[in-house]
């Protein structure tokens, strides 16, 4: 594998050949490689789970320029898997804290944040500058922008997700291989996959599979090893067992096949049907908490389908709620009554969503979904609610 980056012949410092000292014993690495990494910038799509360990390793191998791209702020429940956010970062931006640790593992490094989202309208900008990008974000819109803008640009794409307990990673650079759409040519629809926030996630896993996409990172600007090149790497954590897929470059593709039809970025949200499922729910078949309040206190009588997991149901539930698991709603859908007035709810709105769906397709007329979910209510009307 040729070396992504070019070793110009500058001197490392005595403190930085202290530093890299086990890099240099290296014969893959040494001086030469040493100071291909010193010459590399690499730009971090996101500084949150996956982030978090990409960061601190490309800082501490000694990346000489670091991008990081994430408009976000410390959340609490981040801080089980985003280590390199602490307690006291908590409401405060990420690329600050993110900034913070880096420059405190290495303070050679380089480092540029850009507190915006990743869109169609600022990726070509953000990225060409950049030697490479890895993906650490975690919705379709923004995975799909990174692939065709890096396609477009002829910049390799590390990717990697997690979800519960299983992860995945490659490395598509459609000038050697295939691309994120070569893979996935079309999104699935909105709420049919839960994000990390809805279903969980495993707090080491971004851990793993990040570390995994820092590894690629390095082997492509020294040039060394086999980079995951048209093989998807899946990771299972509770069986702790790796598998890999063999993947092939589609001709067909819109963006790096052999008659592209994709020449320009697009509006990724339409793309995967973002805007149709806003518009769905705002059709009148939803109801607000402050609106949920309302009835319940003027006596309405409502039946609440709380369509989350038992163990999320111990966390904390609204008062007189039936439990009913998303899962279980259609083999049980028989125990209620298609003419009461039902309000479903989840953690934060989408799963009920899909459980409201699937019983107005049973015949139900009376069917609204919480917005926003028990998170929403736990924010504005009752704070004893636990947020998770």
């Amino acid at each position: 594998m040729n070396p992504l980056i070019d070793s110009l012949p500058q001197d490392l410092s005595k403190e930085e050949i202290e530093r890299y000292s086990r890099h240099l014993i290296l014969p893959e690495v040494g001086l030469e490689g040493q100071r291909r990494l010193r010459n590399a910038s690499i730009l971090l799509i996101g500084a949150g789970g996956l982030g978090s360990p990409l960061a601190m390793y490309l800082s501490a191998a000694g990346i000489g320029k670091l991008g990081i791209v994430d408009s976000d702020v410390v959340d609490a429940s981040n801080l089980q898997r985003q280590v390199i956010h602490h307690s006291e970062d908590v409401g405060k931006p990420k690329i600050h804290s993110a900034r913070r640790n880096i420059k405190g593992i290495n303070p050679h490094v380089e480092v540029e944040t850009y507190d915006t989202y990743l869109s169609s309208a600022n990726a070509l900008e953000l990225i060409r500058p950049y030697d490479l990008v890895i993906d650490g974000t975690d919705n379709f819109p923004t995975r799909y922008c990174v692939n065709d803008a890096c396609v477009l640009l002829g910049k390799p794409n590390i990717y990697g997700s997690i979800f519960r307990f299983e992860g995945q990673a490659s490395v598509f650079w459609a000038e050697h291989g295939p691309c994120y759409r070569c893979l996935y040519p079309e999104p699935p629809a909105p709420g049919l996959v839960p994000s990390c926030a809805e279903g969980g996630v495993l707090g080491i896993l971004p851990g793993i599979i990040g570390c995994i996409q820092a590894t690629e990172a390095i082997k492509l600007v020294l040039g060394q090893g086999d980079a995951l090149l048209g093989r998807l790497l899946l990771f299972d954590a509770l069986r702790m067992e790796f598998r890999e897929l063999k993947l092939r470059k589609d001709p067909k593709c819109p963006v790096c096949g052999e008659n592209p039809t994709l020449t320009e970025l697009i509006d990724y949200e339409q793309f995967c049907g973002i805007p149709q499922a806003k518009a769905a729910e705002a059709q009148g078949d939803h109801i607000t908490a402050e609106q949920l309040r309302d009835e319940l206190a003027a006596g309405i009588q409502l039946t609440l389908l709380d369509v989350r997991e038992p163990y999320e149901w111990e966390i904390g539930q609204l008062p007189d709620s039936l439990e009913m698991p998303l899962g279980d709603v259609p083999g049980r859908f028989d125990e209620l009554n298609p003419e009461d007035a039902i309000v479903v709810y989840c953690r934060s709105g989408m799963r009920s969503r899909n459980a409201q769906l699937f019983l107005q397709d049973q015949g139900f007329k009376r069917v609204r979904n919480l917005s926003g979910g028990i998170l929403d209510w736990a924010a504005k009307i009752d704070a004893s609610i636990p947020r998770y």
